[in-house]
């Protein structure tokens, strides 16, 4: 089966089930890492044991061949013959190790009585052996089903004659046994080992998801009961979970916000469409009934819907400019002078205003950087908002000044006034103080909602202080733009 048509099958396994097969499966490969290396360490010590005892029993043997001495005798063709002593054998008499003395032509002389069971000739590889290998030659065969390691080295004369060879030999049947015992219980105790790992991993698995289950489930049940309302009870240990769960409430949070202001949203709309559609549509069932023919009423309920139709183009236009907002639209950065648009502003105001007196207060020259039509547009707001509020003869006054590092657009009215507990709400769409007075007038509720948008737009803020029956004041601070001086200084 190819990966990728596991992978699906993989991902459909619980994610606990994954999680204890991970954990098990990173426990079984350090298990046999550690098993392996432990095997490979015993046995290369063992080995090592084995090395020694038969290092040491081959210096012991020399020790005695030079207290007891070889003897030998000449042959009638005159070669040397050698036999060990009695005394040798009845001092070495090891019960693991035993030894043996070869002539030079590989012929046995004789060997310790512990070898019986074992037929151990010397090897060929012991006749070419070099004469100054002092560490011999190490070799193991299996004789009778049983594994010998040998050490052969040659016993020379002070001429540098060679007189014959020691085997030294020690049976590997203990160090062997010793390996399958602990290779024995290497695999038992890592299945066993295994076993309690994958369920002790499936138990604390399940343990340490059980918070997470009881969020799922808690959330599950508040989308499906559509009750943003409820939260997730926080847990007392701050870990990640408690992380998870405040994620998640803060979510919920945010999200019965937006669903309530889109609720109050989509009913704001609605409302405010009703009014001037039925208007719109009153008018044309009292044409329909005949009143075409009354010049004078045709022309009123013409100028009503006009009025109308201007509204809802303005409040399309303001919900457009709301939802671009929203997108984070770049605005356009270019130089823009606050007096000259303030004389702008004002002029175009100036028709509107019927018998509310209106003037210019302070006119600093200030030069901003920003979207000089949307500028206007959030000073025109104001100024459009203070005329509707102001009663008449009362008094609307636009400034420009320089506060700090911002360019200060204010609009002061002698107006009814915003009382405390709704300047929290001014901003927010479709709100309104006086409801009547402000349909009345043809306002959509979007205007302070388009201004507070403008100066964060561009890098600013919006303020009011408002007392009630004595008027507001609205400003936009608008950042000013870094000296020279400034900058390089920065």
């Amino acid at each position: 089966m190819h990966w990728w048509r596991a992978k699906p099958i993989f991902s459909a396994i619980p994610f606990r089930v994954r999680l204890t097969l991970l954990y098990s499966s990173l426990f079984v490969l350090a298990l046999i890492g550690i098993s392996v290396g432990m095997h490979i360490a015993v046995a290369q010590t063992l080995h090592a044991n084995v090395q020694r005892d038969l290092v040491a029993a081959t210096q012991q043997i020399r020790s005695i061949l030079n207290a007891v001495g070889l003897q030998g005798v000449r042959t009638p063709s005159g070669e040397l013959q050698l036999y060990l002593n009695s005394d040798f054998i009845q001092l070495f008499t090891n019960r693991n190790i035993g030894a043996q003395f070869f002539r030079g032509d590989g012929t046995l002389v004789s060997s310790t009585p512990n070898l019986a069971p074992y037929m151990l000739p010397l090897p060929n590889e012991a006749l070419n052996m070099n004469v100054t290998d002092e560490n011999g030659l190490t070799i193991i065969r299996e004789v009778n089903g049983v594994q010998v390691k040998s050490l052969i080295t040659r016993v020379t004369l002070h001429n540098g004659q060679t007189i014959g060879f020691i085997q030294v030999s020690r049976p590997l049947n203990d160090v062997n046994d010793t390996l399958a015992t602990l290779q024995t219980i290497l695999i038992i105790g890592g299945v066993m080992a295994t076993l309690v790992t994958g369920m002790g991993s499936m138990y604390l698995s399940k343990r340490a998801l059980r918070p997470i289950e009881q969020i799922t489930q808690t959330a599950q049940s508040i989308v499906r009961a559509e009750d943003l309302g409820r939260r997730i009870p926080e847990p007392v240990q701050r870990d990640e979970i408690h992380q998870l769960t405040v994620t998640i409430n803060e979510l919920l949070s945010r999200l019965e916000r937006l669903f309530s202001t889109q609720q109050r949203f989509v009913a704001d709309v609605s409302h405010e469409l009703r009014t001037p559609l039925t208007v719109m549509q009153g008018n044309l069932e009292v044409l329909e009934r005949g009143a075409s023919t009354d010049p004078a009423l045709v022309k009123e309920m013409v100028g009503d819907m006009r009025r109308e139709t201007a509204r809802l183009i303005r409040m399309v236009n303001d919900l457009l400019l709301l939802a671009q907002s929203e997108t984070n639209v770049v605005l356009r950065s270019e130089p823009v002078e606050l007096d000259t648009l303030l004389l702008e502003v004002f002029r175009e105001l100036r028709p509107l205003a019927n018998q509310v007196r209106l003037r210019i207060g302070a006119e600093d020259q200030i030069l901003v950087y920003g979207d000089r039509d949307r500028i206007k547009q959030a000073l025109l707001n104001l100024g459009v908002n203070a005329l509707q509020y102001t009663p008449p003869g009362g008094l609307v006054i636009l400034s420009l000044e320089r506060y700090e590092q911002f360019a200060c657009l204010s609009v002061a009215d002698t107006g009814i006034g915003i009382s405390e507990a709704e300047r929290d709400l001014i901003f927010e769409r479709f709100y309104r103080v006086d409801r009547s007075r402000s349909r009345h007038s043809g306002g959509t509720g979007l205007g302070l909602s388009i201004v507070k948008w403008v100066a964060e737009a561009h890098g600013g803020y919006v303020t009011v202080a408002s007392e009630v029956g004595r008027g507001s004041t609205f400003a936009i601070y608008l950042p000013l733009p870094e000296s020279p001086a400034t900058s390089s200084t920065g």
